[in-house]
């Protein structure tokens, strides 16, 4: 198989109550993915997009194939994704295995959302479209329930007393919002202190409001292109050196192995084998974060920290620039934001800008990175893990 590079990145600012349509977002950092790429879009041959709610934001399911018209690749294959949260990072590994088997040379894939245009009661309720319909939502469990709960059994198993897991759980946040301030692209571009998160109205106990991420819009996208002709397009190509993908059934299936997710575990040791890398060979990474509790457990299962232990690392800034491992320098979801279509495209966005060191100016480069990967989590447990590397 080919080596598979990003040649062009585009991506739009995370917002709230965006003016334009998912169409317009996701077609204007598609051109500029193109024009960074030194491209043009007769040069697409092919488009994924990842778009979970399209329907009921705008009343648009088929985003695809109108984004590739209207940015000018016309007649390409066009496909739409849906994997919840991970349907980005799922449009992605897609591509790569496309380009990489030779079928296509350059690909372009985008992902996109509106969250914000269906308001709070109907996003609420279409994303717990996402966990079981049958007996998880009738009787409430929502997500921000879902990862209480795995607080809990968290707190339970490591033997962690509850209040020191909620100041740890603070630590995320607070760093989050630090690097959010940095980066021009971010939603929440505020500070805020441990006594805001502690202090912040409960959610589903123990998560409160400042440890969860937002609801948002936004777009990202990236053109991807095989080996020989990322080098004769960019003097800077980030390759693929992993892939994974893995997946859980409902969260009740899962019991006997929580708060740990399996599916997790096994799209890395794929991505880590694949790139003949291991946790150590990581100079950064963009993991996914809708609750402070998730980067904490997701950090553990990508064999940063001992299970368990994150939540000291986090308190003792090993997970900022300088430290271990760099985790969520863009401000993660929770400060950059989540629009859910498009978060795991700008994740590899965010990679691969640190890997071409390319963040010098916004003041949160992870200076001399060669190594970074990506992972994300869709609804109960769909995992995409993307090793990348300038190597």
């Amino acid at each position: 198989m080919r080596r598979v590079a990003v040649i062009g990145t585009g991506h739009s600012k995370f917002c709230f109550n965006s003016p334009k349509t998912a169409v317009e977002l996701l077609s204007e950092v598609a051109m500029d993915a193109i024009q960074e790429a030194n491209l043009t879009p007769k040069d697409i041959q092919a488009v994924n997009v990842g778009n979970v709610l399209g329907d009921f934001e705008e009343g648009q399911g088929m985003i695809q194939s109108f984004v590739a018209n209207d940015i000018g690749c016309f007649n390409v294959a066009a496909n739409r994704f849906e994997g919840a949260c991970a349907s980005g990072s799922i449009a992605v590994r897609d591509a790569i295995m496309w380009v990489a088997s030779g079928y296509y040379d350059i690909m372009l894939v985008g992902g996109v959302e509106k969250c914000t245009a269906m308001g709070t009661p109907l996003a609420t309720r279409t994303f717990a479209m996402f966990g079981d319909a049958h007996y998880e939502f009738p009787a409430g469990f929502l997500f921000p329930a879902v990862f209480g709960l795995l607080a809990h059994l968290y707190a339970s198993k490591y033997r962690i007393p509850l209040n020191t897991l909620r100041e740890q759980m603070a630590a995320v946040s607070v760093q989050s919002h630090e690097y959010a301030m940095k980066n021009p692209n971010a939603q929440i571009q505020k500070p805020i202190t441990k006594e805001d998160v502690l202090n912040s109205f409960v959610i589903s106990t123990p998560i409160q409001l400042h440890d969860a991420c937002p609801f948002s819009d936004g777009a990202a996208a990236v053109v991807i292109a095989a080996e020989e002709v990322a080098k004769k397009l960019t003097s800077k190509p980030v390759y693929f050196a992993g892939i994974g993908q893995a997946s859980s059934g409902k969260l009740s299936s899962q019991h006997k192995y929580l708060p740990r997710i399996y599916a997790r575990e096994l799209a890395c040791q794929q991505a880590y084998s694949m790139a003949g890398m291991t946790p150590r060979d990581m100079d950064l990474c963009e993991l996914h974060d809708c609750f402070s509790i998730a980067a904490m457990i997701a950090a553990e299962g990508l064999g940063f920290f001992e299970f368990g232990k994150s939540g000291e690392a986090w308190l003792k800034g090993e997970t900022r620039i300088g430290g271990k491992i760099p985790i969520n320098i863009s401000g993660g979801l929770k400060a950059k934001g989540h629009p859910i279509g498009a978060s795991g495209v700008s994740q590899v966005v965010e990679v691969t800008r640190q890997l071409r060191g390319d963040m010098v100016e916004q003041g949160r480069q992870v200076e001399g990175a060669k190594n970074g990967i990506v992972d994300t989590l869709g609804g109960d447990g769909i995992l995409v893990s993307l090793i990348m590397t300038n190597q």
